[in-house]
């Protein structure tokens, strides 16, 4: 299967999207290659394939801050247990984050939470599959294939977006009571 490719810039660096267009295969965060460079890829023209201008629309919301949940139609390729855990990473809130642990207990493998750092580890649709969200135990940011700085700057993305809305709804409501 061929399939088509679009890169473009955001503020944590150049995205590579990957599918066609019906649906999104892969996303490449920089400093991060799923693949290797992989010659069934061919570049997009001027006309993106619809699913990768939705994606493309969908993560310029997301960075500028407009967007928290994805719709988006996904192709994700792994095992069972791998989009069992990728499923399970799409649960956790928009500016929030858990262990490697607790996503292992959400799944209800409790005692796998290496197996669920592998798998969180492949997931080949970074940013909307959310991996960025799961830290260590002990509250550090650990491995993501982007980079650490790269995490970090998605949480803090986040974070940022998720206070100002808990800054607005006290606002909103006084008006209302008004």
């Amino acid at each position: 299967m061929t399939a088509t490719y679009h890169a473009f810039d955001t503020p944590i660096g150049t995205l590579r999207l990957v599918g066609g267009e019906d649906s999104i295969d892969c996303i490449d965060l920089p400093n991060r290659a799923v693949e290797p460079a992989n010659p069934a890829w061919k570049p997009s023209s001027e006309v993106l394939p619809a699913a990768l201008a939705e994606a493309k629309r969908q993560l310029e919301e997301y960075f500028a801050g407009e967007r928290q949940d994805f719709d988006l139609p996904l192709s994700p390729h792994g095992t069972a247990f791998q989009r069992r855990v990728w499923t399970e990473l799409r649960r956790i809130p928009f500016g929030e984050t858990i262990s490697y642990g607790e996503l292992a207990a959400r799944i209800g493998k409790p005692s796998a939470s290496r197996a669920v750092g592998a798998a969180n580890g492949r997931n080949p649709l970074p940013v909307v599959v959310p991996c960025h969200r799961v830290i260590g135990s002990d509250g550090r940011l650990t491995g993501f294939g982007g980079g650490l700085p790269t995490k970090q700057a998605l949480l803090d993305l986040e974070r940022r977006v998720a206070g100002r809305q808990l800054l607005l709804a006290p606002v909103l409501s006084s008006r209302a009571t008004s």
